[in-house]
């Protein structure tokens, strides 16, 4: 079967290529490479010892996406990662973020439309719960006002899938995840942003590089143990392998809905402080950091329910904190030798 990532060559892209190339899918890879690398498909075949079809192509140019689709009419399923991400970059530029993560989305289900049936796999995000009311965050939680542009865009794909998938042939899960770190193990693809990382574990890894003087932690002031933001933390690999498992899932033909939603996360909420002193801890190193105003559009706590993960698709996220700073620490050091 072949399927479609777009945004491939990205973080959570290249590492599920990986894992659908593992289970035998034929994969093509498009990517405009606004916040990645060509070198990252020499890494896909080092772990796969495969490489998989590519094609630069910017999804807001329509007429370049329908030609795509001419030439690729065998196609049967999609996982769309292509987006931009940044939530503090998405309050300063909005308009760049609704082109981007609306348009591209938009033409993509246009061509998939007038398959028999397609597959469909979104990549969303835990920020169209907002501020959550409960925690650990269910599936069920009440989509809140959204903080950003960036998880306004989330919110906005979310509803644009469910109303596409009602009228026509597409199937679709909405995976809702929380906060993707670490590298694959092998050491040969993991984050690569490009110039200063949106992120906080590049920025951190970066930092502990001597590549950055000291990372900024925004505000210690928030109602939380230590005074940070808590995120759900998750392996990318754990993240990538659930892409695959949800794929699968629309392909066998075992969704019980025609979209159906689901948390990926660990379950576990972190802190900011927390997850520099797993890197001291990994690494050996003390970080060097300070604490700053905080950041609009941050939400001061974030970690899921993954019982419906775990239950419904038979997914569980198996890495620990540790290890998968651990492993974005081994790439960082290799990709700087």
């Amino acid at each position: 079967m072949k399927i479609l990532v777009t945004g491939g060559l990205g973080f959570i892209g290249s590492h599920t290529v990986v894992e659908l190339q593992n289970q035998g899918f034929e994969v093509v890879i498009v990517d405009d490479l606004s916040n990645t690398s060509l070198s990252v498909l020499d890494g896909i075949e080092k772990i796969t010892g495969k490489v998989p079809a590519f094609e630069k192509l910017d999804l807001r140019e329509k007429a370049k996406v329908q030609d795509f689709f001419k030439r690729h009419n065998d196609i049967t399923g999609v996982i769309h990662f292509a987006a931009s991400k940044a939530v503090g970059e998405s309050v300063g530029n909005p308009l760049l973020y609704y082109e981007n993560n609306l348009s591209s989305l938009i033409y993509l289900l246009q061509e998939l439309q007038q398959k028999k049936e397609a597959s469909f796999i979104f990549s969303s995000s835990c920020t169209v719960y907002g501020q959550a009311e409960k925690m650990p965050i269910t599936e069920d939680a009440p989509i809140q006002q959204a903080m950003s542009p960036y998880g306004n865009t989330k919110q906005i794909g979310e509803e644009i899938i469910t109303d596409t998938a009602k009228v026509t042939n597409i199937n679709a899960i909405l995976l809702r995840y929380f906060n993707p770190i670490g590298a694959h193990p092998s050491g040969e693809i993991g984050e690569l942003p490009i110039g200063v990382p949106q992120n906080l574990v590049p920025f951190i890894t970066q930092t502990g590089m001597g590549l950055r003087n000291e990372l900024s932690v925004f505000g210690d002031d928030y109602p939380t143990p230590d005074g940070t933001c808590v995120r759900d933390y998750i392996h990318v690999v754990d993240l990538a392998k659930a892409h695959v498992i949800a794929l699968q899932r629309l392909l066998n033909k075992k969704n019980l809905e025609k979209i159906e939603v689901f948390n990926l996360g660990t379950g576990t909420g972190s802190s900011v402080l927390e997850v520099i002193h797993s890197f001291e801890k990994v690494s050996g190193k003390k970080l060097p950091y300070k604490i700053v105003p905080r950041r609009e559009g941050d939400i001061t706590e974030a970690y899921a329910n993954t019982d419906k993960a775990n239950l419904v698709l038979g997914w569980k996220a198996e890495s620990t904190l540790d290890e998968a700073m651990a492993s974005a620490w081994k790439w960082e050091q290799k990709i700087r030798s």
